[in-house]
C-alpha cells in the first residue's frame, strides 16, 4: 500500500519550500523505477494476445540494457526488421546511391571512415581506379597487405595497422603518422563495429587476419566502456553477436518506425480481400468436414434459403453436395431454422450447431397468430417428437393436406419447426421459386406400377418430406445470448466493426455486444484497436486476424481473382462493414441502388466491387471503368450460370441504360 498521508505531507513541504525538487538524470533507473520497468517487461512477456507488430514495437521501445539484465541476454533477433538491418548496413558501408564518392577527396573521407578497402571494394562503391592512385601520389593513402589481400588505407592509420596487425608500411610515411596509440587493435575493431551491422567475432577476425580470441578480447574491452553490445541481433543469424551501441540504437529506432508504420490501419479495400479468405471462400476444402467448418463460421446469421446451397456453401466447399448438409442435420449435429419468409416462396434460414442453437437461433416470430391448426401441430410435436408429415396429419386430425402444409411452413418461417433434412426446402425452391433462381431439378416421384391406384404417401408431399420436430427452447438470458453472439461474430468476421454488427440485424445493435467484446479484450480473447481505416476506433479482432489482415495490405493490389457472392453473404463487406461505393449513389437516374437484398449478387475482382446484379439478373450496376475487370466479372457470372449456381441471366439494363449502349458495353 502507498503511504498517502506521507505523500500529502511531502507535497505540503514542497509547497512551503521546505523541500526542494532537483531533477537528476542517472545512467540507471532507481530501485523504484526499476520495479516499474520490471512490471512493464513482465506485462510484455505474458501479453501474448497482442498482434505481432504491436508486441515487437513494445519490445523495441524497452531499454535494451535493462532488458538484458532481466533476461540475461539482449535478444532482438525476433524484433529487428531484416530490411532495416540490410539497408542500414549498406548505408554505413557507403553502398547506397546517395553516398557515392564524387572525386578523390570523397575517397580520402571514405578511407578515413571505413578503414581498409580493396580495389574491388572501392569499385563497388563507384570509385574510379585513378582516384586512390592520386591520393597515393599526394602521400594521403598507402597500399598495405592485410589478411593476404592488397588494400588501401588512409595514411593517418598507418601506425594503427602496423602495431595492431604487424603490416609492413611502405617507405616514406611521415613520422607523425606512425606514432604509437594506446589501443591500436581496439581502434580498428571499434571502427569495424561502427561501420557494420550486427557481426560475429569470427567475421571481424577474418577481416583482419587475426585469431578469434584476440578479437573477442578487444570486443570485451570495448563492451566494458559501453561502445559495443553483445547479444543476438540479426534476424537470420545464429549464436552470439556484437554490435556498436550507436548502430544498435539506430537499428532499434528505424525498426520501431517501420513497425509503427506497419501497425497503422489498413485501407478499407484490404478488408474486401481479407474477409472472403477468412471465411475460406474459394478454398479447396472438401467433404462433410469442410461443410461443418463453414457452418461453424456461419452459425447464427440468416441467409436466403435460395442462396444457401447455390452460392454460400459452394463458395466455401469445393465439392459441395446437399448430402453433406443432410448428413450433419440427420445426425443431430446441425439444426436449421427459418428466420422469416421472403416473397416468392423464399425465406431466411439460420444454421447452428445443436449445442449452441438455444443461444444463437433467432427468437420466435411473435407476429405469427397461432391458429388452432398451428397449435395442434405444435402439440403433436411436443416432448421431443419427430414425425413424418402423414403421421403428423393423423395426430392433428387434418383432412386437408394443403392447409396443414401451409401451417407447417408458417411455423418453419416463424422459427418453431425444423426438419432432419433440407429436402422439403429444396423442393419448395426447386420450381423456380426463391430469390436466387437456379435450374429446376427433376421432381422426385414414388414408383408405381401402371394401373395401380395412387395412395397418399406416408411421408407426405415433397414440400413436407422428412421428419418434422420442434426447435429447442431459446435461452432467454440476455447475457448468455450476447456472449455467444459476440463469439460467433468474432469467429465469422475476424475483425468485428460496427457496420458488420448492424448488417446482421443484432437486437440493440453494436451497443448491445460492445460490453461483451470489451470483456473479451480484458480476458485476452480479443484485441481492440484501429485496424481498418475509416471504420471507427472500436474494432475488435481475434488473435491472428490482425496479422493476416496486415499481410494482405500489399498482396490485394496484385490479386485478380473474381468471386460471385450473394449480396447478403457474410463474406461480402459491402453494405455492412463498408459502405457501397459512392459512384453508384451519384447516378440518380438509374432507379436502382445497391443493397444487401435477397436475390442480389455482387461480383468482386481482386477484392474490389465490380458489378452489382439486381434480383432476377435483368439489371446490373458497374463500379469500375477497367475493361479487364469488367470482362473478368462477366466471365465469372457466366461460369456461375453454366455450373447451375444461377439460373439463366438475361441482362437488359446496365447503369440505367440499355445494356448495349451502357458504359458496360464492349468498347
Amino acid at each position: 500500500m502507498f503511504d498517502v498521508p506521507g505523500l500529502a505531507g511531502l507535497m505540503r513541504d514542497v509547497a512551503a519550500r521546505k523541500v526542494r525538487l532537483v531533477e537528476v538524470e542517472s545512467p540507471k533507473p532507481s530501485p523504484f523505477a526499476r520495479s516499474l520497468l520490471f512490471g512493464y517487461v513482465g506485462a510484455f512477456l505474458y501479453e501474448g494476445d497482442a498482434p505481432l507488430a504491436e508486441r515487437r514495437a513494445a519490445a523495441l521501445a524497452l531499454d535494451s540494457t535493462l532488458l538484458g539484465e532481466l533476461l540475461g541476454r539482449v535478444d532482438l533477433r525476433e524484433l529487428l526488421e531484416p530490411a532495416v538491418v540490410t539497408a542500414t548496413e549498406r548505408q554505413l558501408q557507403w553502398l547506397t546511391e546517395e553516398r557515392r564518392p564524387r572525386d578523390a577527396e570523397d575517397v580520402a573521407e571514405l578511407l578515413r571512415l571505413l578503414g581498409d578497402l580493396s580495389d574491388a571494394e572501392l569499385a563497388e562503391r563507384g570509385v574510379a581506379p585513378d582516384w586512390p592512385v592520386a591520393l597515393e601520389g599526394a602521400k594521403r593513402a598507402i597500399r598495405v597487405r592485410i589478411a593476404g589481400e592488397q588494400r588501401w588505407i588512409g595514411v593517418e592509420d598507418a601506425g594503427r595497422f602496423r602495431d595492431a596487425l604487424g603490416v609492413a608500411l611502405p617507405v616514406g610515411v611521415a613520422q607523425a603518422y606512425v606514432e604509437p596509440v594506446p589501443d591500436p587493435l581496439g581502434d580498428l575493431v571499434a571502427r569495424y563495429a561502427h561501420t557494420h551491422g550486427p557481426f560475429t567475432a569470427a567475421a571481424c577476425a577474418a577481416r583482419f587476419g587475426l585469431g578469434v580470441f584476440v578479437v573477442e578480447q578487444a570486443l570485451r574491452r570495448l563492451a566494458a566502456t559501453g561502445r559495443v553490445v553483445s547479444g543476438e541481433f540479426s534476424p537470420d543469424g545464429a549464436g552470439a553477436e556484437w554490435c556498436d551501441a550507436e548502430v544498435l540504437r539506430m537499428l532499434r529506432r528505424r525498426s520501431l518506425a517501420a513497425l509503427r508504420r506497419e501497425i497503422e490501419p489498413v485501407p478499407p479495400r484490404v478488408l474486401t480481400t481479407f474477409l472472403p479468405r477468412w471465411q475460406h471462400v474459394g478454398a479447396s476444402a472438401r467433404g462433410v468436414e469442410a461443410v461443418a467448418a463453414a457452418i461453424e463460421q456461419l452459425q447464427g446469421t440468416a441467409v436466403p434459403a435460395s442462396a444457401l446451397e447455390r452460392l454460400v456453401l459452394p463458395a466455401r466447399v469445393a465439392d459441395y453436395s446437399p448430402a453433406y448438409l443432410d448428413e450433419l442435420c440427420a445426425s443431430g449435429e446441425v439444426l436449421w431454422a427459418g428466420s422469416g419468409a421472403i416473397a416468392g416462396g423464399d425465406g431466411w434460414v439460420t444454421l447452428a450447431y445443436a449445442d449452441t442453437a438455444p443461444l444463437l437461433l433467432p427468437p420466435l416470430d411473435e407476429s405469427l397468430a397461432l391458429t388452432p391448426l398451428h397449435q395442434a401441430a405444435l402439440d403433436a410435436l411436443d416432448g421431443g417428437q419427430a414425425l413424418f408429415f402423414r403421421a403428423l396429419s393423423d395426430r392433428v386430425g387434418s383432412v386437408d393436406d394443403a392447409d396443414l402444409i401451409a401451417a407447417v411452413w408458417d411455423l418453419v418461417w416463424a422459427g418453431w419447426l425444423t426438419n432432419d433434412t433440407l429436402a422439403p426446402l429444396r423442393t419448395l425452391l426447386g420450381g423456380g421459386g426463391g430469390a436466387h433462381r437456379a435450374k429446376p431439378g427433376a421432381p422426385r416421384t414414388r414408383y408405381r406400377r401402371p394401373g395401380r391406384v395412387a395412395l397418399p404417401s406416408r411421408t407426405g408431399p415433397p414440400t413436407v418430406a422428412g421428419r418434422w420436430s420442434r426447435l429447442p427452447e431459446r435461452d432467454t438470458d440476455p447475457t448468455r445470448r450476447t456472449a455467444a453472439l459476440a463469439d460467433a461474430l468474432l469467429e465469422r468476421h475476424g475483425v468485428v466493426t460496427r457496420g458488420a454488427v448492424a448488417a446482421e440485424g443484432v437486437t440493440g445493435g453494436f451497443a448491445a455486444v460492445y460490453p461483451v467484446l470489451a470483456a473479451l479484450e480484458e480476458r485476452g480473447a480479443a484485441r481492440r484497436g484501429y485496424f481498418v481505416e475509416g471504420l471507427g476506433a472500436a474494432q475488435f479482432a481475434v488473435p491472428g486476424a490482425v496479422d493476416r489482415l496486415r499481410a494482405l495490405a500489399d498482396e490485394h493490389r496484385r490479386s485478380t481473382t473474381a468471386l460471385v457472392l450473394a449480396a447478403t453473404d457474410p463474406a461480402s463487406p459491402y453494405g455492412a462493414a463498408l459502405p457501397w461505393p459512392e459512384r453508384v449513389v451519384a447516378q440518380e437516374g438509374t432507379g436502382h441502388r445497391p443493397g444487401r437484398k435477397a436475390g442480389a449478387l455482387v461480383v468482386l475482382v481482386g477484392g474490389e466491387l465490380v458489378l452489382y446484379v439486381e434480383r432476377g439478373g435483368r439489371t446490373l450496376l458497374s463500379f469500375v471503368d477497367d475493361d479487364d475487370a469488367l470482362a473478368a466479372a462477366a466471365k465469372a457470372l457466366a461460369d456461375a450460370v453454366h455450373t447451375g449456381a444461377l439460373g439463366a441471366l438475361s441482362v437488359e439494363r446496365a447503369d440505367g441504360e440499355a445494356v448495349f449502349t451502357s458504359p458496360c458495353a464492349p468498347r
